[in-house]
């Protein structure tokens, strides 16, 4: 079961460039972490190293967080919880291209170029979500 998007957390999901993606360590310590994504097909996709700690957490752990940056006053909270794992299967060249695209910019500050990304950042990460919290 897909869960509800508003309008204005659909256009956040389209415009942000960084969520947190909170992950939880083998001795239960909650590591949150600001990851580039894409939301499709009702999922955020994640792309990461394939021996990062967030990897491994979501291994043991699939459970997880995401979420937004507040505004000054700690308004406009949208916060995720929802189940993630490493996607065994190719991530198709639309998503591919979308996402690359959605980057260009910051790969370019990073200095790397697609090619580059791509190889270091070699493993897909898909968490659906199963709960959203949006508050003004």
């Amino acid at each position: 079961m897909a869960i509800e998007i508003n309008e204005k957390v659909a256009q956040r999901l389209h415009d942000e460039q960084i969520i947190w993606l909170t992950t939880v360590r083998a001795d239960g310590t909650p590591q949150p972490t600001p990851v580039w994504f894409l939301w499709t097909n009702n999922a955020f996709l994640i792309f990461t190293q394939p021996m990062a700690l967030k990897v491994r957490n979501i291994q043991a752990h699939p459970t997880v967080a995401l979420n937004f940056h507040t505004d000054h006053y700690g308004d406009n909270v949208v916060v995720f919880t929802g189940q993630a794992h490493v996607d065994p299967n190719p991530v198709s060249a639309e998503e591919r291209a979308a996402y690359l695209k959605k980057y260009e910019e910051g790969i370019k500050m990073i200095q790397m170029t697609p090619e580059s990304m791509e190889q270091v950042f070699s493993s897909a990460l898909r968490v659906t979500p199963t709960r959203v919290r949006a508050g003004e």
